[in-house]
C-alpha cells in the first residue's frame, strides 16, 4: 500500500480552496490535504505553534502568492531561511503571469491558476503526481521542528 502524502494548502479565496480539494480527489495518490487561510498560519502550522502543535509535516506545500496577513512571498523567505522548513517542496499558486513574480519566487516551482475549471482540475491533479512519482527528493525531506 502506498503511503500517505500530507499536503498542506495555504490559500485564502475558499472556492480555490475547493476546487484543489475536488481536484486532488482524482489522483492516483493518497493525499491527505490541511488547509490554512495565509502566511501567518502557514508559518504556525510548519512550526508546529499553538493550536497547530500535533500538524504532520508536510510532504509538499501548495502555496498561494496573494493573501491577506503574510503574503506568500513572506511564507517562502522564511521556510527557505529555515534549517528545518527548506527542503520542502513549495509549488506557488497563483493567477499572476508575469515573468518577474515568477522570479520573485525564490527558485520554487510556479504554476498560474487557469481560469477554466478542466484545465484547473487537471493541473492540480497533476502536481502531486509529478512530484511523488517523477521527481526524486532526498530522503529526509519532511520539514518541521522534530
Amino acid at each position: 500500500m502506498a503511503q500517505d502524502i500530507e499536503v498542506l494548502l495555504v490559500e485564502d479565496d475558499l472556492g480555490d480552496v475547493e476546487l484543489m480539494k475536488e481536484s486532488l480527489k482524482f489522483s492516483k495518490l493518497y493525499i491527505r490535504i490541511a488547509h490554512v487561510r495565509d502566511g501567518q498560519e502557514c508559518m504556525e502550522y510548519l512550526r508546529r505553534t499553538g493550536k497547530y502543535e500535533d500538524a504532520k509535516a508536510p510532504d509538499l506545500v501548495l502555496l498561494d502568492l496573494n493573501m491577506p496577513r503574510k503574503d506568500g512571498r513572506q511564507v517562502l523567505l522564511e521556510m527557505k531561511s529555515d534549517k528545518f522548513l527548506k527542503d520542502i517542496p513549495v509549488v506557488v499558486l497563483t493567477s499572476a503571469h508575469d515573468g518577474a513574480e515568477i522570479t520573485k519566487t525564490y527558485g520554487n516551482y510556479f504554476v498560474s491558476k487557469p481560469i477554466d475549471f478542466y484545465q484547473f482540475n487537471e493541473i492540480v491533479t497533476e502536481i502531486p503526481e509529478f512530484w511523488f512519482t517523477v521527481v526524486k527528493l532526498p530522503d529526509g525531506n519532511k520539514g518541521g521542528p522534530k
